[in-house]
């Protein structure tokens, strides 16, 4: 079976404004790089937008509808210091949660294999109640929450690569011990969360933080040691990857020294994970990533895995 690439020309139109690093640029690089010819055999899909029910199972209290009424008819408005709307960011933060929930539904339905969902704006800093830092809709939660209303799932599990704690998702996770986040993360960093000291309700939540200008001797061991370990004892029926590339050594971001090897390395190892445990199954969502080269190249080394694997 193929690897599934979900994506949607409306998270181009989600305009956050001059030099914001959270821009449409960055979704053009990730496709680019997946337009050579070893990705010519992707299965590529047009997201549909969640439904308001959907985000209600992480947003509740009419979170969605207050999201939706505050898009501006016209310019940009702050929905928090660097979280950025304009008149397309609606339509954009519906697909991309909607083509977390639509992959899902593939690799169920055995149509595909896994798939990536190259989407913004970005989610996992997006709590149940707040949007903030670049996220609107926690994409992975509202996969994760499709994946039992829908599919009947109990046990699923995130993996968060992205250089900023997912201070969203493990919100959203760690009262349910059902629910198992895990995060590899530059720590202290924006937001301030996902300390090693944070383990959710019985343990589910595993944070891993990183000092700044550590690379991959230190983020592999992390995986391999603690990680890893933990994802397979919780025996998850569904993977879920926050894959953001930002610990990238050219991101600006942030100081983290990964390189795109270490993407695909990372990629290999939950596949393996899923395949031990969940039928392999694994869908994975763009988070952040902020150098547009760089960008390009780690997405592409994960993909590259998941077609692979």
């Amino acid at each position: 079976m193929a690897t599934a690439l979900f994506s949607h020309s409306a998270c181009f139109a989600h305009d956050t404004g001059e030099g914001h690093p959270e821009c449409p640029e960055r979704l053009r690089a990730v496709l680019a790089g997946l337009e050579a010819e070893e990705f010519l055999y992707l299965d590529r899909r047009e997201a549909p937008r969640a439904t308001t029910e959907q985000i209600g199972r992480v947003h509740p209290g009419g979170f969605a509808d207050r999201i939706l009424r505050a898009i501006p008819q016209s310019g940009l408005r702050y929905v928090d210091g660097d979280t950025v709307v304009s008149p397309g960011s609606g339509e954009a933060a519906l697909r991309a949660a909607g083509a977390v929930c639509a992959a899902i539904d593939a690799v169920m339905q055995g149509e595909v294999r896994n798939a990536f969902c190259a989407v913004r704006p970005p989610g996992h800093h997006a709590e149940p109640g707040q949007a903030m830092g670049f996220c609107l809709f926690n994409n992975v939660a509202i996969g994760a929450w499709h994946a039992r209303d829908r599919w009947g799932l109990r046990k699923i599990a995130v993996i968060d690569f992205d250089v900023h704690h997912g201070n969203g998702t493990q919100a959203a996770f760690e009262a349910d011990p059902d629910l198992f986040y895990a995060s590899t993360h530059q720590y202290p960093l924006y937001p301030g969360t996902g300390a090693a000291s944070e383990k959710g309700v019985a343990g589910n939540i595993v944070n891993l933080p990183l000092r700044p200008f550590a690379g991959s001797k230190e983020f592999r061991q992390a995986m391999e040691t603690v990680l890893l370990p933990k994802l397979e004892g919780f025996a998850p029926e569904l993977v879920l990857v926050s894959a953001g590339f930002d610990a990238h050594v050219s991101d600006p971001l942030a100081q983290l020294q990964l390189t795109d090897a270490d993407y695909h390395w990372a990629t290999e190892r939950l596949l393996a994970v899923a395949a031990a445990t969940a039928q392999g199954r694994l869908v994975s969502a763009l988070e952040g990533g902020y150098d547009l080269e760089a960008l390009a190249r780690a997405s592409a080394a994960h993909v590259r895995a998941l077609m692979l694997g």
